[in-house]
């Protein structure tokens, strides 16, 4: 089991998501949270060493630390917008 932070940001953009995508999103944090990083991809350029999961139209992006079982919630944001 992995731990996991919504940096405040983040959080921020999760609590504007309507009710459906929240619920989306939450079932994909719980999916990291229990280790599953199937169908992830790491990022590129500036944001490499970071991944994004798939949640629908919205994608959220977090950095692991595989030493301290942690995982960063840094952007949950629309597909478009969140890179």
């Amino acid at each position: 089991m992995y731990k996991v932070i919504f940096d405040p940001g983040a959080e921020k953009e999760f609590l504007k998501l309507d009710t459906q995508a929240q619920s989306l999103v939450t079932s994909k944090v719980l999916d990291l949270k229990r280790g599953n990083f199937a169908n992830d991809k790491s990022l590129q350029g500036k944001h490499k060493g970071k991944y994004r999961k798939r949640a629908g139209n919205y994608r959220i992006v977090y950095l692991r630390e595989n030493s301290l079982l942690l995982i960063s919630v840094i952007r949950v944001a629309h597909r478009k917008e969140v890179y």
